[in-house]
């Protein structure tokens, strides 16, 4: 039982991402304000950092995928980011503590990373036609306040599900 809670806790976060995206754009003044919704990595994230690597790289292949296939029209963008930001989360908490505020703060900046890197590919094959300030200044930082919202009310939840399998998962083994 224990075993599905996190692939249906991703699962809902996934299909939970197109609903909050309706909300998006929202007009503000003169600018347009997009908010990507990012709830699915900020779950792997903390998968990588409080759960087992393995696990959290192999969901990254099978929802970055899907999301590929579901939400743009190149295959293998996400399929290929979403491991890389849980490799990069897993390297960085080698180096500096596991503490919750730090994991907060360390998602919030690979959500940046994310999205700079995509920004950056679509921009490379000439799909996209804004500028880099436009989408730093409308859609950059409107994503970070919003999935920092998101992050903050559950990222205790996530540590504590996920902690809680590992424990469950040592337990059996001894």
């Amino acid at each position: 039982m224990m075993k599905a809670v996190i692939p249906f806790i991703i699962t809902v976060l996934f299909f939970m991402e197109p609903i909050f995206s309706l909300f998006s754009p929202i007009a503000y003044g003169d600018a347009l304000l997009t908010l990507v919704p990012r709830f699915v990595i900020v779950a792997l994230i903390f998968t990588a950092v409080y759960g087992r690597k393995k696990d959290a790289i192999i969901y990254g292949i099978i929802f970055g995928l899907l999301y590929d296939v579901f939400y743009i029209d190149i295959i293998g963008v996400y399929a290929f980011l979403y491991p890389v930001i849980c490799l990069l989360a897993v390297g960085v908490v080698r180096v500096i503590h596991k503490h919750v505020v730090t994991v907060i703060i360390l998602s919030l900046l690979l959500i940046a990373l994310l999205e700079l890197l995509s920004y950056g590919f679509v921009s490379l094959i000439s799909i996209t036609t804004i500028e880099f300030k436009e989408f730093l200044t409308g859609r950059l930082v409107p994503t970070l306040l919003a999935n920092s919202l998101f992050v903050m009310m559950f990222s205790w939840f996530f540590h504590k599900v996920i902690e809680e399998k590992v424990f469950r998962r040592l337990n059996e083994f001894m």
